[in-house]
Parts: structure tokens; sequence; C-alpha cells
């Protein structure tokens, strides 16, 4: 009896746990740099500078940086002007070599807390889309800048 008791104790817990994720930022979608952490900071700085549509309003108040200096994460925040939408990255050393950028969620407009979640609340069409903007509009371009500059190249994630 306690083994059908354990059973259906295992059936009732297993769809909960299949829904929660260790860590912080589970869904993220990764990409990874043959880059030091700086390298990459400075390739988003350049890339926002050449293409300064993609700086998000200051009226917002989304700040790239970290939020103190004993956090992981350097956030980096991006507006598609076409769609009205802010994208939400971070930026985080794997090695001393290697560095790791996110794509996190997107805002649905400028008003804050319209967030969704990449690899998580969207339809897997939209999904692959934001995915394939943020690629097209961000990551390539990175790996162009950290070319340009003579850093490593990147590492296809």
């Amino acid at each position: 009896m306690k083994h059908i008791e354990r059973y259906l104790f295992f059936l009732l817990i297993l769809p909960i746990g299949c829904n929660l994720s260790p860590g912080s930022y589970p869904y993220a979608e990764r990409y990874e740099f043959y880059s030091q952490e700086q390298a990459v900071i400075n390739a988003i700085e350049t890339l926002k500078t050449e293409q300064p549509q993609f700086k998000v309003p200051e009226a917002v108040g989304l700040i790239d940086g970290r939020d103190n200096e004993q956090d992981h994460w350097y956030y980096i925040y991006f507006y598609y002007p076409e769609e009205d939408q802010i994208v939400f990255a971070w930026i985080r050393p794997k090695t001393k070599d290697i560095t790791t950028l996110a794509l996190v969620s997107i805002n649905m407009g400028l008003t804050i807390g319209k967030w969704v979640d990449i690899n998580n609340d969207l339809e897997k069409s939209e999904n692959d889309h934001q995915k394939m903007l943020f690629e097209n509009r961000v990551i390539k371009p990175i790996q162009e800048i950290l070319k340009s500059e003579k850093n490593l190249s990147p590492i296809q994630h």
C-alpha cells in the first residue's frame, strides 16, 4: 500500500516539478562569445552608438549595467522601434575568455510591466521570430564588431 501512495504522490508532484526550472532566468536563450566580458559590453555600446534606435528612451528609466558591484549579471536593454518593444538581455562571464549573452524577455511597448519571457510565454512561431530578430539585430552585429576589433570569434549557441 505504501508503494501505491508514493506512486500517487509522485504523479501529483510531477506536473508541478516540470514547471519549475532551477536557477535565475531559466528560460533565457543563451549565446556565447570567445571574448572577455568587457569586450562584449564594449561591442554592445558600439552597436548602440552606430544604431541609436536600439537605445531605450531615457524616459523609460531602464539603464544598462549592474545593480551593484556584487551582481553577477550586466543587464542590457534594446529598443525595437518598428515593433515598439523593449528587449531585456544580460551578460555574464562563463570563464575568463568566454562570455554569455542571454536574451531573457520582451516588453510590449514602452510602458514597463508587459514583459513576456522568451522560451516560455510566447507561441512557438512568435518565440522563434523574436530569437531571429535578436540574432539578426544584436548577435550578428556584435560578432562583426568583435571580429573587427581583433577579438576572438564567437561560439554559436
